[in-house]
């Protein structure tokens, strides 16, 4: 436990204090300067809002990613269990380079959604898929090792009783997953606030359009106004904290709900 709370402490905690610290020498007047500044205001919305949204979409069809990858055998299904972690291996700069490249106006997929007046790159619909991404590996591998636990005698019981393929999957499936989906959508939604690097090369970085907040910080780091980056990363580092303790909550009380099924 000493060596657990020393490590934590050197790696996790001291950074952050250090951040709050240095946020705190403009005192409470700075930071709710900056807080309510439009800029910033619309940064961190697009971060969160968009997070939060490719989180749900991350979690939803990394579910069924993960119910397929465990329940079917087909050809080349080694080759997508693999692909399902290549945004883990992929540098993030070239990630945000190979999406920016296929979704351009004159990319592969984005001269196609042009043509019927869809413009991904540059718009907050490149953020939105840059993290979906980046988040879909984690909604797959908390989901995948439970499904793999799941005794299908159950379901085949709940089958040969009468009921319905819904009503097995409502029932029987989906209650004892809610918790590791819950733990799959916290770690993409965090992975997508914090990202970065593959998401300026796709964003536009346009102010009170495709702005994200991590970028402002950088931008703010550049004009070494380092109060002013502590200030916003600090009131990021609330948000998520906010956040996701409130999704530890709900995972709590789904494990408390459901951890008998």
């Amino acid at each position: 436990m000493g060596y657990t709370l020393m490590i934590l402490g050197l790696v996790v905690l001291l950074p952050l204090a250090a951040l709050v610290l240095r946020a705190s020498g403009t005192g409470l007047g700075g930071i709710w300067s900056v807080a309510t500044d439009p800029r910033v205001g619309s940064a961190l919305r697009i971060s969160f809002g968009t997070s939060f949204l490719a989180a749900l979409v991350s979690t939803t069809f990394g579910s069924v990613v993960a119910w397929v990858l465990s329940r079917y055998d087909f050809p080349g299904r080694r080759l997508v269990d693999a692909a399902v972690d290549l945004p883990f291996a992929l540098p993030t700069a070239v990630a945000g380079i190979a999406l920016a490249s296929l979704y351009a106006p004159n990319g592969l997929i984005g001269s196609m959604l042009s043509r019927i007046g869809i413009e991904v790159a540059y718009t907050p619909v490149g953020i939105l898929i840059a993290m979906i991404f980046i988040g879909l590996p984690f909604a797959v591998r908390t989901v995948q090792p439970l499904i793999l636990e799941l005794d299908r005698e159950i379901e085949e019981a709940s089958a040969t009783l009468g009921a319905s393929r819904w009503h097995t999957i409502s029932r029987i499936v989906l209650p004892p997953l809610i918790p590791a989906v819950l733990t799959g959508f916290a770690l993409a939604f965090a992975r997508g606030v914090g990202e970065y690097g593959s998401i300026i090369f796709i964003a536009g970085n346009l102010p009170y359009v495709s702005e994200i907040a991590p970028l402002l910080i950088v931008i703010k780091l550049s004009e070494f106004d380092y109060a002013g980056a502590a200030a916003i990363a600090s009131i990021m580092l609330v948000i998520s904290f906010a956040t996701l303790l409130l999704i530890n909550l709900i995972q709590a009380w789904s494990r408390r709900r459901f951890g008998h099924v």
